[in-house]
């Protein structure tokens, strides 16, 4: 699997809607946007969600809904993570709903009230509903897995959505852009040497204005997440190719052996060579 920075679903179905069932290494996903809204349903361990720089974990058997362009990483300890995966876009869902695009859905299990925990668990039935009908690899399951889908997504909109119009806090899209504007830089130069002065001037701000932009709205600093960055491709590498160690690290953008390994151990629990060594032995 990619460790995407701006992922276009690229196979939508014509009423818009992508389900995936994935197995994946487990690992640390960085920040990233897509233009679909997700929803995310674990099927094994428990996942930590990092959405607009709140944390929220979403354990085995729950749901969880992210807006389109909404920023978010995920981080799962699993060696093996599996998880039901769906993507739908709101574009090509206003057939059914006009206004789609101005409701905003606000659906995560530690986020759900007690007037609303029937409703929430009547999505994780749905979710699970897709789950057992992929088990049963039917000619017909995409027809019948859209239905369930659709479903679910009129729930949450019944249920789990409100109008932008009535938000207490809209959404600052210049705030949104620019962060999504440091991500995709970030991900285009994060092998080369990238300075503070250089991310600041992408966007526009001096150094002293980028770094209070990035600990208020990132949560972190901004070197900080570019190692972030470099460190779940390494991961990455470490896992699908044969090259070593070290070239790895290089290729990644690191140059300083002892902090790379301080930051990968802190990042991910382990070192790189037990990751590696963990592949070798599930390999046949």
């Amino acid at each position: 699997m990619q460790h995407p920075f701006h992922k276009t679903i690229q196979s939508l179905s014509p009423m818009g809607i992508l389900i995936r069932f994935a197995t994946t290494p487990g690992g640390y996903f960085p920040l990233h946007w897509h233009e679909e809204l997700e929803l995310l349903y674990p099927l094994n361990g428990e996942i930590s969600l990092l959405v607009d720089g709140e944390k929220h974990l979403i354990p085995e058997g729950a749901l969880a809904v992210i807006e389109p362009c909404q920023v978010h990483s995920t981080y799962c300890r699993n060696r093996a993570s599996m998880f039901l995966n769906v993507h739908l876009s709101k574009k090509l869902l206003e057939t059914y709903l006009p206004d789609i695009s101005l409701r905003q859905i606000r659906c995560l299990p530690d986020c759900t009230g007690e007037t609303a925990l029937p409703h929430y668990r009547e999505l994780c039935g749905f979710a699970e509903a897709l789950v057992l009908l992929y088990m049963k690899d039917t000619p017909i399951f995409i027809m019948e897995a859209e239905g369930i889908v659709l479903q679910l997504l009129a729930r949450l909109l019944r249920h789990f959505s409100v109008s932008t119009a009535n938000l207490s806090a809209p959404v600052d899209m210049t705030t949104m852009a620019r962060i999504r504007s440091v991500i995709t830089y970030t991900e285009a130069h994060f092998r080369e040497v990238v300075t503070l002065g250089d991310a600041a001037g992408a966007l526009g701000l001096g150094k002293e204005a980028f770094c209070r932009f990035i600990k208020k709205n990132m949560g972190m600093s901004y070197l900080n997440y570019l190692s972030e960055v470099r460190l779940s491709h390494v991961y990455k590498d470490l896992l699908d190719t044969d090259a070593s160690v070290g070239e790895i690290m290089a290729a990644n953008g690191f140059t300083n052996q002892k902090l790379f390994n301080r930051q990968f151990k802190a990042l991910y629990g382990q070192t790189p060579s037990s990751v590696r060594r963990g592949r070798q032995g599930q390999m046949p």
